[in-house]
Order: C-alpha cells, then sequence, then structure tokens
C-alpha cells in the first residue's frame, strides 16, 4: 500500500497565505490569477536554447562559475518528487586529474512556462555553482541574479499546488 503524500508546494508560507491560495483554486480562480500575470510561455523549447538561456544568465552573473556542460529539459524530473530542476556535478578522472562536469537539468513541465519560472529555476540551480546548501547565502545569490525570485517562485509553487489539485494547464506550447 503506497502512502506516500504529494509535496505541499506551499509549506513554510504564512497560513493565510496558504488559505487564500487554496480558496482560489477552489472557486477556480487561480489559473486566471496567473493567466494575467503571466500571459504567455516563454520561446525556449529545445535543449539548445535552453543551454544558450542559462548560459546567458551565467555569463551575467556567475562569469567565474564552473562552466555547464550541459543544460537540457528532462522529462525524467517529477515536479511531484520536488525536483523542478537539478544541478549535477560528474566527476571523472582523466590521466592523473579529476575532471567535474556540471549539468542543470529542468522538469520538461516547464517547457511550456511563463519565462519568469524558466527564469526562476534556471537562477536557482546557476546558483548552486556556487552555494551548494540552500541557505541565506544562496537565495541572496538568487535574489541578486532575479530580483523578483521570491515572488515568481510563490507563483511557481501556487501554479503546482494548483496543477497537483488536478488543474489544467494554463499555457500551451
Amino acid at each position: 500500500m503506497n502512502t506516500r503524500r504529494n509535496p505541499d508546494y506551499l509549506a513554510g508560507y504564512p497560513p493565510a497565505l496558504v488559505q487564500q491560495v487554496r480558496t482560489l483554486i477552489e472557486q477556480g480562480g487561480l489559473a486566471d490569477a496567473l493567466r494575467r500575470r503571466y500571459p504567455q510561455a516563454h520561446a525556449v523549447r529545445s535543449d539548445s536554447a535552453l543551454h544558450d538561456y542559462a548560459q546567458a544568465l551565467k555569463a551575467t552573473h556567475l562569469r567565474s562559475a564552473p562552466p555547464l556542460a550541459k543544460v537540457r529539459f528532462d522529462n525524467t524530473l517529477h515536479v511531484i518528487r520536488n525536483a523542478l530542476g537539478t544541478h549535477t556535478a560528474i566527476s571523472r578522472v582523466q590521466g592523473a586529474r579529476l575532471q567535474a562536469k556540471r549539468e542543470i537539468r529542468i522538469a520538461t513541465l516547464f517547457r511550456t512556462a511563463p519565462e519568469a519560472f524558466l527564469r526562476m529555476i534556471v537562477v536557482h540551480e546557476l546558483a548552486h555553482l556556487r552555494v551548494r546548501e540552500h541557505d541565506k547565502a544562496f537565495y541572496q545569490l538568487c535574489q541578486h541574479m532575479e530580483p523578483d525570485y521570491h515572488q515568481y517562485e510563490f507563483d511557481l509553487r501556487a501554479y503546482l499546488a494548483y496543477r497537483d489539485a488536478g488543474g489544467e494547464a494554463i499555457w500551451e506550447a
């Protein structure tokens, strides 16, 4: 028997705010509110376009950070298991040296999302190039790269709660 619960995307937010989101979902108003705030999906559809997008952000904010070997959409990442994106470092021995390749993978669900959501996730994964833990320094770096990071994260979490409650996709390809 599987007793695993779906994640609570709004955990950690004030109860009154969470209740507002849940009420909007129940009344069918959250999709319209998100559609008004974010009217269209981004144009980043391919893995190469995503790589270029991430590289541009990295070049602007993290020039001295280690290079990225790969950036791609990944349909094996499941948002339900709390993975919006991943940052991994794969180490390989090459001769007498240890070489690390860094990869970022973004859940395919975000291939048809607003640019703000994609940017928030890419910024989050890029920040892991410098700061591994989700601590104060990490979120300060995220906010440095994207001043509206926290608003985008909240809106994204509200959207995920909406989808988890059975809501249909808002943005189409």
